[in-house]
């Protein structure tokens, strides 16, 4: 039999190929949708996880640092350095309290907008206090464990170090909340 295009006649295989080329030219659009999707699933779980993490880490400092009373010059409220540690954990309790309990509750306290600005705003500030209050009571500490190690030295460096933690958690919330505030359209 002739073909008059001179045409090979179609088989099978060949339009299994065509088929599987056209989905694989598709796929990268898909993809991409699919990673997005993905990725702005992340976000919404990873930052109120990061935010529950700091509410812990700032209620442990608070609850350490008020502890740490034993007399006869160990207590930390001789000292300005822990009472600043103790302030910004009883702030960063209530600012990630509050957060937590506003994404929980579903509740809108602002209109979207400013609460986006609001998020943003409040980690990158409860944050710095955080870092802020550590490395003020860090020198203090050592200078204290040069002379002996004791129970009002642990205490105070395990309060350090939950404050530490949870500038490290509430900075991750910041870097969450500056991806929702660069995605956000205000128009």
């Amino acid at each position: 039999m002739t073909n008059p295009d001179n045409q090979k006649p179609v088989e099978v295989a060949d339009v299994e190929a065509a088929a599987k080329t056209e989905t694989e030219t598709e796929t990268p659009a898909f993809s991409a949708i699919t990673q997005r999707w993905r990725r702005e699933d992340l976000v919404k779980k990873a930052s109120p996880i990061s935010r529950g993490l700091c509410l812990l880490f700032s209620l442990l400092a608070f609850i350490i640092m008020v502890s740490n009373k034993h007399g006869d010059g160990r207590n930390f409220d001789d000292y300005e350095e822990y009472r600043y540690v103790l302030a910004i954990a009883i702030i960063s309790t209530l600012y990630t309290a509050w957060q937590t309990f506003a994404h929980f509750s579903k509740r809108e306290f602002f209109d979207r907008r400013t609460s986006v600005l609001v998020d943003f705003s409040g980690d990158q500030i409860v944050a710095y206090l955080l870092i802020s209050a550590a490395s003020s009571a860090i020198p203090l500490t050592n200078r204290f464990r040069e002379g002996q190690d004791n129970i009002f030295t642990d205490s105070a460096a395990s309060a350090i170090s939950m404050a530490i933690f949870a500038f490290v958690s509430l900075a991750l919330s910041a870097l969450f909340s500056g991806y929702k505030l660069s995605t956000h359209s205000f128009i």
